[in-house]
């Protein structure tokens, strides 16, 4: 059974962008926005989605993850479209 897995950035209160995986990418930014996902964002909270691309496996969206949270942040801003 092939499951569609995307990687997203968001872009949180403070202004930072933060990267992650998900099978749902709207689920996700709601928990996220509700400070129940992860650590890192419920404190820089609410976050807006900026960016997603589909993969289809979830090997293939953390590897897209690992390698585009190693980007510096203008190269994240012009693959969302923002530099």
């Amino acid at each position: 059974m092939d499951e569609k897995w995307f990687v997203y950035i968001v872009e949180c209160r403070t202004k930072d962008l933060y990267v992650g995986v998900a099978k749902n990418v709207k689920q996700r930014i709601d928990l996220r926005n509700k400070g129940r996902a992860c650590r890192y964002t419920k404190f820089r909270g609410p976050v807006r989605l900026k960016y997603s691309e589909v993969h289809e496996n979830y090997g293939l969206a953390r590897k897209r993850e690992r390698q585009v949270k190693k980007y510096s942040r203008v190269k994240k801003l012009a693959l969302v479209g923002e530099y």
